[in-house]
C-alpha cells in the first residue's frame, strides 16, 4: 500500500518540478508510511523515502513503516534534511503551506539556508480524495460501529436524562466496538437547543413533546464514521412532522441523484431545492456534506462552493437540515461512497422518526 501511495505522490511532484518534499502534517505522515508515532517528518525524493522520528519510536517505526528509510533525527530535525538533501545534490524543497507556521517557516529557512523553499498545496489531501478497496472496508466498519451505536442509544433515551450523559454513552460504547475514541465531540441537542446546528451536549435535561438530535461518529483503526438522527419524545405535532419530512425527502433525494461526474455544488443544490420549495430555504445554512476519511472533515465538499467533482472510491456525507430558532432543528445524516454509477450507503440506520412515548 505504501508503494503504491508514494508513486502516486511522486507522479505529483514531477508534475509541479519538485526535487524533494517535506511531509509534516500528521495525518499525512500517518497515510504515507503507518505510522502511528506521535512525532515525525517524512522526506520524499525522487529516490529515497524517508521517516525521521526521535529516540521513543525507533523499535516502532521501523515495524510500521514499510518501504522506508527510518533514521532518528538530530535534535534539530532540520540539520539532517539538510544532511539528506546535501548527500543527494538537492536545492529544492517542497512543503505543506497548510501545516507550516509562518515561524516554522522562517525556522527552515535559517536551518536550510541555500535550499529553496517551496510551498505546496494539498498535494497529499490530493491523493486521500478517492479511497482505495481497504479504506473503504474500515470506513464500512466505522459505519457499522455507528449504526449499532445508534440502536443502542435509540433504545436508552427518554425524558428525564441530560444530553451530556447520553454523550458519555455514546462515547462508552463506541470504545467497547474497538474505536479509539469518537470522530468528534458528540452533539446531542435537545428541545430548542436541537435548532443549533452544532449543540454539543449540555448539561440539559431531555423533556417531552420535543426533538433530540445524535451527531457522533466513530473514530475506528484510523478511519471516522458521522452519522446524525433525529428523535422525538413525547407526541410530535404536525410542525414537527413537516420539517422531519422535507428534510427526510431532501435527504433521499440527494441519496438518489448523486453519482460520479457532478460537482459538489451540483449535489448540495439537490437537496437545497427541495428545502427551498417546502419554504425553509433560509433555515439550511450550511453545506450539504463533507469528503470523510482520515479526518471527520475533508475534501470534497458538498457545499454552494463545492467545486471538485466527485469520482467512484470518494466518501462523503449528506446531511441536510432545517432549524428553527426557538421551536427545534432536524438533521439526517447518512455516510456515501461514490461508486461507478452513483453511491452506497455505509450508515444503514432507519431513518423513520423515531418517536420515543
Amino acid at each position: 500500500m505504501q508503494s503504491v501511495r508514494l508513486n502516486r505522490l511522486r507522479g505529483l511532484m514531477e508534475q509541479q518540478g519538485l526535487e524533494a518534499l517535506l511531509v509534516t502534517n500528521a495525518t499525512n505522515r500517518l497515510y504515507m508510511t503507518g505510522f502511528t508515532g506521535s512525532a515525525g517528518y517524512v522526506l520524499v525524493t525522487g529516490q529515497r523515502a524517508v521517516l525521521l522520528t526521535d529516540f521513543r519510536y525507533m523499535t516502532q517505526a521501523p515495524q510500521q513503516a514499510v518501504g522506508y528509510e527510518v533514521m532518528e533525527h538530530a535534535s534539530s530535525p532540520m540539520d539532517t534534511v539538510r544532511s539528506i538533501l546535501g548527500t543527494e545534490g538537492l536545492g529544492k524543497l517542497g512543503f505543506e503551506q497548510q501545516d507550516v507556521s509562518y515561524g516554522a517557516y522562517l525556522a527552515y529557512g535559517q536551518a536550510l539556508a541555500g535550499i529553496e523553499l517551496v510551498p505546496t498545496d494539498k498535494l497529499i489531501e490530493t491523493l486521500r480524495l478517492v479511497k482505495d478497496d481497504t479504506e473503504i472496508a474500515v470506513l464500512q466498519e466505522a459505519a457499522d460501529l455507528a449504526d449499532r451505536t445508534f440502536h443502542h442509544i435509540a433504545g436508552l433515551l427518554k425524558p428525564g436524562l441530560a444530553e451530556r450523559d447520553i454523550a458519555l454513552e455514546i462515547e462508552l460504547f463506541v470504545r467497547r466496538g474497538g474505536a479509539a475514541s469518537t470522530s468528534f465531540e458528540t452533539i446531542v441537542a435537545s428541545g430548542e437547543r436541537s435548532a443549533l446546528p452544532h449543540g454539543k451536549a449540555s448539561d440539559r435535561i431531555i423533556g417531552s413533546d420535543e426533538f433530540v438530535k445524535l451527531d457522533f461518529g466513530a473514530y475506528y483503526k484510523g478511519y471516522c464514521s458521522d452519522i446524525t438522527r433525529t428523535l422525538f419524545v413525547g407526541k410530535p405535532s404536525d410542525k414537527h412532522r413537516e420539517i422531519y419530512d422535507i428534510v427526510l425527502e431532501a435527504q433521499l433525494e440527494a441519496l438518489a441523484r448523486i453519482r460520479p461526474g457532478m460537482t459538489g455544488r451540483e449535489a448540495d443544490a439537490v437537496a437545497r431545492e427541495v428545502i427551498k420549495r417546502h419554504g425553509y430555504g433560509d433555515y439550511f445554512g450550511h453545506g450539504l456534506g463533507h469528503g470523510l476519511g482520515m479526518e471527520i472533515h475533508e475534501e470534497p465538499r458538498l457545499s454552494p462552493t463545492g467545486n471538485i467533482i466527485l469520482e467512484p472510491g470518494m466518501v462523503v456525507t449528506v446531511e441536510p437540515g432545517i432549524y428553527l430558532p426557538g421551536f427545534g432543528g432536524v438533521r439526517i445524516e447518512d455516510d456515501i461512497v461514490i461508486t461507478e454509477n452513483g453511491n452506497r450507503r455505509l450508515t444503514q440506520s432507519s431513518k423513520d422518526l423515531v418517536v420515543i412515548s
